[in-house]
């Protein structure tokens, strides 16, 4: 039994990786990749992880620095922590590839998802769909005399939950951004 409270992973404020790198513990990880913005670039981190048989749990792409010629990947993938490791050195390797991070093991990050949904009905089932909305924070974007759609922002645990209450109440459409996440503090990545 250790003397000291150390939690497990290591931050930007450590020199040491407490992480036991041999676990058999699968965990979610983000992971922020600053590419070349070229053609065959997307293609070339996918084929990576779709060559070694590595998931994608969520993936999220867009230009970061336009005079740079730089866009940003978000990924989440889940794996041992061995596997994250690995994954993480060989985007490292790919040529275009300018910077990886591990948001999940850097230190904290905040993490958001956008996701529109569809729900139909009528009556007391469209009155609770609104009432739903209001407590999720959700916007209705769009509404007919059968349907809405909702506009929810939030971590993908909150879309998950209010994907949940509106499958009962006539869910008929969803559609998910994907995770966009960045470290907290000053510094960038």
């Amino acid at each position: 039994m250790s003397a000291l409270n150390i939690k497990k992973g290591s931050t930007s404020h450590s020199a040491y990786n407490l992480r036991d790198t041999h676990s058999d513990v699968v965990e979610r990880h983000t992971l922020a990749v600053i590419v070349a913005n070229e053609a065959g670039v997307l293609a070339r981190v996918i084929g990576l992880f779709s060559g070694r048989g590595y998931n994608i749990d969520s993936l999220t792409v867009a230009e970061v620095d336009h005079t740079g010629h730089r866009s940003r990947i978000t990924v989440v993938t889940s794996g041992t922590p061995s596997v994250i490791e690995q994954i993480k050195a060989q985007l490292g390797r790919i040529v275009p590839v300018h910077e990886v991070h591990d948001l999940t093991t850097e230190g904290q990050s905040v993490e958001r998802e956008l996701a529109l949904f569809k729900v139909a009905g009528k009556g007391d089932k469209r009155v609770e769909a609104l009432r739903l909305a209001d407590i999720f924070r959700a916007n209705v974007v769009d509404s007919t005399l059968e349907s809405f759609i909702f506009e929810v922002t939030g971590t993908s645990e909150k879309i998950d939950a209010f994907a949940e209450l509106m499958r009962p109440l006539g869910l008929t459409e969803l559609a998910r951004t994907g995770v966009a996440a960045l470290s907290r503090g000053a510094e960038a990545v």
